[in-house]
């Protein structure tokens, strides 16, 4: 713990050269935000890492070394921060609507990579949704869509019920 510390003072003190994205990269708040999503259920499994590698990797066009990079300063800037609002509140300003609901499915994506969808990671994603402003319903639609792209088919209206989501109108077919 005392050696977090002094890594933590002596990067705000020397800027941390080492780095090449800084904590104010809009990056590393998106992965940073994936990482309080990851550890939602208390662990962070090969597959979650795996779908944040392969979504970095379609977004950003980086090589391995710095998609790895990418991803060590995203779970620092995570581990160093206390909530979800200061990296919400810089994305809901820096990110389009598309983006910020893009991001959400990018978040559900990671949820159902280990193949486990838990009523914490159902919390976290609906309060890191609201923070972001994408309503109920996209944040439900974005959801089915990444249970579907998971193959998880019991992923149902009554577990959006059960957690307070508002399930979709479906068009009308007339």
């Amino acid at each position: 713990m005392l050696e977090r510390l002094n890594s933590f003072f002596q990067s705000i003190i020397a800027g941390d050269p080492g780095s090449e994205f800084d904590g104010n990269d809009t990056r590393v708040l998106i992965v940073a935000l994936c990482f309080q999503v990851m550890e939602a259920d208390g662990t962070i499994s090969p597959a979650e890492r795996k779908i944040l590698k392969k979504s970095i990797r379609e977004h950003y066009d980086l090589d391995r070394g710095k998609i790895d990079a990418l991803m060590e300063a995203g779970q620092q800037a995570e581990s160093e921060a206390v909530d979800y609002y200061h990296f919400t509140s810089e994305l809901k300003r820096r990110l389009t609507e598309n983006q910020r609901l893009e991001l959400v499915s990018v978040l559900w994506d990671i949820v159902y990579a280990d193949g486990v969808r838990n009523e914490m990671e159902d919390h976290i994603l609906w309060r890191v949704a609201d923070l972001l402003g994408v309503s109920d319903r996209d944040r439900v639609l974005a959801r089915q869509k990444a249970a579907k792209r998971a193959g998880q088919t019991n992923d149902s209206a009554a577990a959006d019920n059960q957690n307070g989501d508002q399930q979709p109108e479906q068009p009308d077919a007339s």
